[in-house]
């Protein structure tokens, strides 16, 4: 018998009530939580992140999406423009995109040169378990679709005038550049998965699995065991721990 939305919705609400019980704890414990949200454009970042703050503490919990840095911005230290939104005590703070528009964006568009490219891709593994021994919990998520139905999604948000503010300039490049995202996704991944701070990989095209999975990472990734139990593992099929494997096992998108 297949799912209703009545029991697509009940699902749904039952793994937002899992990240609000664990909210709860992490708030009276005074968490540092900073989760990453990177990918291909039309993965589904901003409907996960929907479905996960939709009843969180509006007061605890922040999405950043920085725009693109400013001249001033462009003069400091690369990592700099991010401080001020990493989060304090009691706090979840999502980034849609991040630094990482260096390990992706920046370098397929030529919005930064190879050597500050290169610099980045050095400097992570050492800036980000800076933060994590500061007592912060960082979770990083990738989130990939396939090239025919990234295309599908972009066609939607330029013929929908309730996506207009979805489009970006960057949306042609995502199909005409995609072997060139492709390369830099895997350097980026095989660089940047350390044991303190690993990436995982969602497979995108089919957004209820893609959020449902997700959800389920951060309850156990974050949650005490009491809260973590009540949701089962994510499906690996959908949601994996990166290895260098998925890059050729047809697991990440070519």
């Amino acid at each position: 018998m297949s799912k209703t939305n009545d029991d697509d919705q009940r699902e749904l609400e039952r793994h937002q009530l899992a990240l609000v019980r664990y909210q709860q704890q992490a708030m009276q414990n005074g968490e540092k939580v900073l989760v990453i949200f990177e990918g291909r454009d039309a993965a589904g970042k901003d409907g996960a992140l929907r479905v996960i703050t939709e009843h969180l503490s509006v007061r605890n919990t922040r999405v950043a999406a920085l725009a693109k840095p400013s001249e001033r911005e462009r003069s400091q230290w690369y990592f700099q423009r991010y401080m001020p939104f990493l989060p304090a005590a009691g706090e979840l703070v999502l980034f849609n995109r991040s630094w990482y528009n260096r390990g992706g964006v920046e370098p397929v568009m030529g919005f930064c040169t190879p050597a500050e490219h290169e610099a980045f891709l050095r400097d992570v593994p050492v800036f980000e378990p800076l933060l994590i021994g500061s007592g912060l919990k960082l979770v990083k998520i990738w989130l990939d679709v396939s090239k025919s139905e990234q295309a599908k999604r972009l066609a939607e948000r330029k013929d929908d005038p309730l996506k207009a503010l979805k489009s970006s300039p960057l949306d042609a490049a995502a199909q005409s550049k995609w072997d060139d995202y492709s390369a830099a996704r895997d350097d980026m991944l095989k660089r940047t998965h350390t044991a303190a701070a690993p990436w995982v990989c969602v497979r995108g095209d089919h957004k209820k699995a893609a959020r449902l999975n997700i959800i389920r990472h951060l309850v156990r990734a974050l949650a005490p065991k009491d809260i973590a139990k009540s949701l089962e593992p994510p499906d690996p099929a959908v949601l994996f721990p990166f290895e260098l494997a998925a890059l050729a096992d047809g697991r990440l998108e070519r």
